[in-house]
């Protein structure tokens, strides 16, 4: 029998899953998403939250730091190939916070935050600034030296261990563990492996990344049940971003081709770490929260494949939100969002609240009665939402991949300019072409009749607010 000890948190974090690929969000979804179904009718299900960016580097640094990205260096994109830490020294992250108060911590899956390469010096940092997949950069991978530690990754912020990979589809082709590869990668990767050019380990197989994930996450899990401290497991999954390489048996396993396979394979995988709380005997006494960093990019496989998975298949990943992944209309940034806590929240509820992954922080903070970090400025406490119904949120700030911002409040939200800012085409967002974007998200949730010229009131409240955020810090 397992004794009743503290809460231990495990969030599962997807890759590039859409709202729309949930069949418990979206009743028109190719895909059968039976294992976060489950989770929802035993758990929790929001249908507002949004991440803090509409890409996942940015989105990921505000889940551990609980604070927009945008407040450090990185105020548009993503990282590349070999790019530096990007979490600040200074800052306690989340795993920080609740290691210093007794936790084990890990950390298995892709990263993306940037580390210190051995080998790479301040001289050679130019070729940071050279394309992801040209031969200034590529050539980074040849000086790197894979026989040392790799500096200032996740367990120099706060992770006693860490499996996983930096990014799928960026070299080095390998896992890494703790602060070293895994096998030294002197092959290099073939043109016809899905990925930017770069070294490779010998035998690298895409199909399993996400097997060898799953089994650490379940075995580490395992190992903590048994344990007298309790436990964060931070579960950031390489899927259903490309390279999409589902195992051959969920081929055929959805109404969405590839990506919907691959979907599928993710949600087995959900399913195997939820079980294994359960058969642990420490389900009661753990958070669990499964989301994505952001929306879904609609890709019908990795290498190119003609249309998207809307042309192709019919499914939508965005539900009927307008955008898709690095847009700063809703289908870049609004994500399935479920939590489950046994005897804490009554199964099968559903809410409409705002709210945003900074918000983790804060949440498990509150939920393991440790203090707040003050660099964690943008993470609100959930806790009064998931146990009584509370709204906690008022606003969020949206944050789009090519520098173009939004602000949500209540049912009004004000992009602060006009097209999506990311990888959307930028058609004309009404008959004339207005400086901003102002939407009635309660009426207009597609985001179809631009309000700008017709609420001045509300376009100079929003941009006084933003403005106070953004620039006040």
């Amino acid at each position: 029998m397992v004794m009743s000890r503290e809460t231990n948190f495990v969030l599962i974090l997807a890759d590039d899953m859409g709202y729309g690929d949930l069949s418990c969000l979206n009743n028109e979804s190719k895909i059968h998403t039976e294992e976060m179904d489950r989770i929802a009718s035993e758990g929790m299900t929001f249908t507002d939250v949004h991440a803090g960016s509409s890409v996942c580097t940015p989105s990921r640094y505000g889940i551990l730091a609980g604070r927009y990205a945008w407040r450090g260096r990185l105020q548009r994109g993503v990282l590349g190939p070999y790019d530096p830490p990007l979490l600040e020294d200074d800052l306690i992250t989340l795993p920080q916070m609740l290691k210093y108060s007794g936790y084990r911590t890990a950390c298995v899956g892709k990263w993306h935050l940037g580390m210190d390469w051995p080998g790479i010096e301040q001289g050679d940092m130019g070729r940071l600034k050279c394309g992801w997949g040209s031969p200034e950069r590529t050539e980074l991978g040849r000086i790197v030296d894979y026989d040392a530690p790799i500096k200032n990754g996740p367990c120099e912020h706060g992770f006693d261990y860490y499996f996983g990979v930096d990014v799928p589809n960026f070299p080095p082709y390998c896992f890494i563990e703790n602060n070293r590869t895994v096998g030294i990668p002197n092959q290099r990767k073939p043109d016809d492996m899905y990925g930017i050019p770069g070294p490779m380990a010998d035998g690298w197989r895409l199909e399993e990344i996400m097997p060898t994930l799953e089994r650490i996450a379940v075995d580490f899990i395992t190992d903590a049940a048994g344990k007298d401290e309790p436990f964060f497991l931070y579960f950031p999954m390489t899927g259903p971003h490309t390279p999409i390489a589902p195992l051959e048996e969920f081929k055929g396993k959805s109404d969405a081709g590839i990506y919907g396979d691959f979907v599928t394979q993710l949600d087995h995988t959900v399913g195997e770490i939820d079980k294994t709380l359960r058969d642990s005997g420490i389900s009661e006494n753990t958070i669990l929260v499964v989301a994505s960093d952001n929306g879904s990019p609609g890709r019908n496989g990795s290498l190119e494949a003609p249309g998207t998975v809307v042309e192709t298949f019919g499914h939508n990943p965005s539900w009927i939100l307008r955008g898709m992944k690095a847009d700063t209309w809703d289908g870049g940034h609004r994500i399935p969002f479920l939590v489950k806590w046994p005897g804490k929240i009554n199964p099968g509820k559903t809410s409409a609240e705002l709210a945003c992954l900074t918000d983790l922080m804060a949440t498990f903070a509150e939920a393991a009665e440790v203090n707040l970090p003050d660099t964690a400025q943008d993470s609100v406490s959930l806790m009064p939402l998931l146990t009584d119904g509370k709204p906690v949120r008022k606003s969020i700030i949206h944050h789009g991949y090519r520098d173009l911002y939004g602000i949500r409040k209540g049912k009004w939200k004000l992009i602060i300019g006009t097209g999506s800012g990311g990888f959307s085409p930028d058609p004309k967002v009404d008959e004339y072409a207005p400086p901003g974007q102002l939407y009635d998200m309660e009426n207009d949730v597609r985001e179809r009749k631009n309000l700008y010229f017709d609420r001045p009131d509300v376009v100079r409240e929003l941009t006084s607010e933003f403005i106070d955020v953004k620039f006040g810090m």
